[in-house]
């Protein structure tokens, strides 16, 4: 990229109104917010759309292997299929460029505050999202919460429109340019860990609701207070590993892993009652809350010359391992249980923290 582009990019952003720039920032996260919530809000109606559509939990699950107005008119499983590859289409352009806008949209001086609000609507998706999209889903049917998550879109979609300036490209993200990173052994390194840590989370949490009624004994009720609950300690993951990344990016990374293993592979013990299952959602929240920032740092670090570049492989990499997740964990969910994609993922968990040490050694001793 020239001189002048980045000079007019620069001046653009001090040249606005500082207002305007932080509402702009606050319209991004918002939008980051609203695609989140969209992308996992079927986690916490699971068995409601199931039970209405008379399919089983892991069939249901394939709402989060292909991710809404359309989604609150489906009169077949299949329409609610479609809404969920529209979903998806929008989540992998828009995070691919929201999440580089930060510093672009206020004063440099600025930048890493805006950066941290802009990314604090992935947690809020699982504290707010998620568990009012439950409750609006109990007390007025699923349905009612697809159309409000519809409205609230469309309110972002208005808010974008008149906030955000045109920008260009700061960069020219070219094929070459994204086989190129797949050569440096940090980025496949980094790929690999996602792959496995995504993998366990999404193949086990798209079913933590039928497991929670069904082996836990929660209620409607419980289950969104729990959700909650785990998402209020994801909001904590989130700024812990923002803090330890920066000292220890594998140390963290491999303990989030570990922490997630330990939290799925023991529900099926312990999560049969209700402390138990809400002690371990804790210790999961805290754990995963940690993963989107320690994934999308070792990216970041791996490719310092290609950061836009960087963000879509990240991108990429997590939406095409949430769809392997929850595929795999409905097949799992059907031909044996709850418990047993619990310990599927628990599994796959531990071998993401082994590899997470491995891969970090090299960094520990500067190599």
């Amino acid at each position: 990229m020239s001189t002048s582009t980045s000079t007019t990019a620069g001046d653009l952003s001090a040249a606005r109104s500082p207002l305007i720039g932080w509402l702009a920032v606050v319209s991004v996260m918002l939008g980051i917010f609203s695609i989140v919530t969209a992308e996992i809000l079927p986690i916490g109606l699971l068995t409601s759309i199931g039970s209405d559509f008379e399919i089983s939990d892991g069939a249901a699950g394939l709402m989060m292997t292909m991710p809404g107005i359309l989604a609150a008119a489906a009169t077949s499983y299949g329409v609610m299929v479609v809404s969920r590859v529209l979903v998806g289409l929008v989540i992998g352009g828009f995070w691919s460029i929201g999440a580089g806008l930060a510093a672009r949209l206020v004063r440099p001086a600025h930048a890493g505050t805006a950066t941290a609000v802009i990314f604090s609507a992935v947690p809020l998706g699982s504290v707010l999202g998620v568990p009012a999209g439950t409750l609006v889903g109990h007390l007025a049917g699923w349905r009612a919460t697809f159309v409000i998550m519809g409205v609230l879109t469309v309110a972002i979609l208005v808010a974008l429109a008149v906030l955000l300036p045109p920008l260009p490209a700061e960069h020219v993200t070219r094929l070459s340019v994204l086989t190129g990173l797949l050569r440096d052994s940090g980025v496949r390194a980094g790929l690999v860990l996602t792959f496995l840590v995504v993998l366990a989370h999404f193949g086990t949490y798209t079913y933590v609701t039928p497991f929670l009624q069904q082996v836990t004994g929660a209620g409607p009720g419980v289950v969104t207070a729990f959700l909650l609950v785990y998402g209020v300690a994801g909001i904590a993951g989130n700024f812990v590993a923002g803090a330890t990344a920066r000292r220890a990016l594998g140390a963290t990374f491999a303990v989030s892993g570990a922490l997630i293993a330990c939290a799925t592979l023991l529900l099926p013990l312990l999560g049969t009652s209700h402390l138990g299952a809400l002690a371990l959602l804790v210790v999961w929240g805290l754990a995963y809350g940690a993963v989107p920032v320690c994934s999308q740092t070792w990216f970041a670090a791996s490719a310092p010359h290609a950061t836009e570049a960087a963000t879509i492989v990240f991108t990429s990499s997590f939406q095409a391992t949430i769809a392997a997740g929850a595929l795999l964990g409905g097949v799992v969910v059907d031909a044996a249980s709850p418990s047993a994609v619990m310990t599927f993922g628990g599994a796959v968990a531990v071998l993401m923290a082994l590899c997470a040490w491995a891969a970090a050694r090299p960094r520990r001793e500067g190599i």
